[in-house]
């Protein structure tokens, strides 16, 4: 493996991370910047939100969809298994299981198919589709 390929690995590392803190930490304009302008969230068996001012406006009213996330304490996202193939000097797919926490423990889990395009040094999600596996009863977000 070149040393460019691993550079390119941890960034894309880097950039999942980096969204899903941002994601926990309430601060969607971080969240945006994950992405390529005209990137785009596919939510599987849902919308599909393209470019920054789509993306903003939907983490942002994420808050807005249930009197129950007034409640919301605790949320982190844990990623696992991140899968990483470089397709090109300047392109990548990922695929990772992610699993959400918060005040009843368990919440919901499902998964991350990732394209990214490396843009200004950095490796940013031209297109992320989350697909969620299954909610606990008491979940915030089901």
């Amino acid at each position: 493996m070149e040393i460019a390929e691993l550079l390119a690995r941890e960034c894309i590392r880097n950039t999942i991370a980096s969204y899903n803190h941002a994601g926990d930490g309430g601060r969607y304009d971080a969240m945006v910047e994950c992405f390529t302008p005209d990137g785009e969230l596919r939510i599987v068996g849902g919308a599909v939100h393209r470019g920054h001012e789509q993306l903003r406006s939907f983490f942002s009213n994420v808050s807005g969809i249930s009197d129950r996330l007034a409640q919301l304490t605790v949320l982190r996202h844990c990623v696992t298994n991140i899968l990483i193939n470089i397709t090109s000097p300047t392109t990548a797919t990922s695929r990772a299981y992610f699993q959400v926490l918060t005040n009843v423990g368990l919440d919901h889990w499902g998964s991350y198919h990732d394209e990214f395009e490396a843009v200004d040094n950095r490796w940013l999600i031209a297109t992320r589709s989350v697909r969620t596996d299954a909610y606990m009863p008491n979940s915030f977000f089901a």
